[in-house]
């Protein structure tokens, strides 16, 4: 098990980030994709709207549906194999809590500093992930396919898209996240060198390969970046949104975690400040805000100082938030020569801001008019269409 001192070390060899700007002010016009291509729709964990997350089902609905890419996210096996979770915690997205022959695999993990009680995947085999099935992660999500599909490994993931992309006479591109590459590094399974063996393996080493690499973190995408040349994404993550619509920071979605590590003040909108885009350029080719940054809604404050319910129904949410006008991050982000990808796009009326009037397509059309390259969806069907004009 790697120490805190030696980790230190390591990140740090990575890091050195220069100072940070505050965020810039609002744009007031919008700006085109950066290279005028149409922007690419991720199946975010396949069509996970419609089929339980990191299946091979639910990445081939999304490919049915005409996503560019789908997203696996990537965690490792006790024996070391990539397998495709959310988190390196199963018990949100598949059966392992109902499986007595698990029950003593329960146990607390320090993860990004935060003491997680679960079943973690670094302490099952691939054989026994296997046995386990998949559940649909969203209790207001149709459930009907709960129990039927297995957690596939990467290069199954591989397969697929190499196999669709052959048989639909497109290219179907992978766009995997490597899952707290810092927890995995102290448990003795460090993700980035088996990403790219397999990506090898692939003979997906290039710029142009169909693959994206993306994280939270800063410093394994710098360590990549020294090992490959296929194109590096970096995730800015937020924990809220305010009532004034901006993006609330609190651990663990306040920064990057090997700044927290570092004991480095910056916080994931220092990321996304002039000099911080500047600087992710240096080492990726896409920043991917929480779409908040890009354009948030806040709520609408009544004499009695709470929010107000404008549609009537009983219930706060996102229903009950006007839009803002948009941020410059995406001017910002082109003008260093960065593409833009933003997340992630739900379809359910209660996660659409007033302004949408329960339409998805109005959603994706008001934040694609920004200028971004790409975006994850939950639901590509309804994406592609918007992207599209149908």
């Amino acid at each position: 098990m790697m120490t805190k001192t030696l980790l230190t070390a390591s990140i740090a060899a990575c890091l050195g980030l220069a100072a940070l700007a505050p965020q810039a002010g609002l744009a007031q016009t919008a700006t085109p994709t950066l290279f005028g291509q149409k922007p690419l729709i991720v199946g975010h964990r396949g069509a996970s709207g419609y089929r339980p997350e990191h299946t091979l089902e639910s990445y081939k609905l999304a490919i049915e549906q005409g996503a560019d890419f789908i997203e696996p996210d990537l965690v490792a096996t006790k024996d070391g194999v990539l397998v495709a979770r959310h988190e390196p915690v199963m018990s949100g997205t598949t059966d392992v809590a109902n499986r007595p022959e698990f029950a003593s695999r329960k146990t607390t993990r320090k993860l990004d500093g935060i003491e997680t009680t679960d079943w973690f995947a670094g302490d099952f085999t691939l054989a026994e992930i296997k046995t386990l099935r998949a559940r649909q992660a969203f209790a207001d999500r149709d459930p009907s396919h709960d129990g039927k599909y297995e957690i596939p490994t990467f290069q199954e993931i591989i397969d697929l898209a190499k196999s669709e992309s052959a048989r639909l006479g497109r290219t179907i591109g992978i766009y995997p996240e490597t899952k707290h590459p810092i927890f995995h590094a102290a448990i003795g399974l460090p993700l980035e060198d088996r990403l790219l063996d397999a990506l090898k393996a692939a003979g997906w080493t290039d710029k142009s390969s169909p693959v994206i690499i993306q994280s939270f973190e800063t410093a394994n995408l710098k360590y990549l970046r020294g090992k490959t040349q296929v194109r590096l994404s970096q995730l800015v993550d937020g924990d809220g949104v305010d009532k004034d619509g901006r993006v609330s920071l609190a651990a663990p979605f306040d920064k990057p975690y090997d700044l927290v590590v570092l004991g480095d003040k910056r916080s994931f909108q220092d990321l996304l400040s002039a000099e911080g885009l500047k600087e992710i350029a240096t080492y990726a080719d896409i920043v991917a805000p929480w779409k908040p940054y890009l354009m948030a809604g806040k709520q609408v404050i009544g004499d009695d100082g709470k929010p107000q319910d404008i549609n009537k129904d009983g219930v706060i949410d996102e229903r009950d938030r006007v839009l803002l006008p948009p941020t410059d991050v995406v001017k910002n982000a082109h003008a260093a020569g960065l593409l833009v990808h933003s997340w992630t796009f739900r379809s359910e009326p209660k996660r659409l801001a007033s302004n949408f009037n329960g339409d998805p397509a109005a959603e994706y059309k008001a934040f694609l008019a920004l200028g971004i390259d790409g975006l994850f969806s939950d639901f590509p069907d309804v994406a592609v269409k918007a992207r599209d004009g149908k």
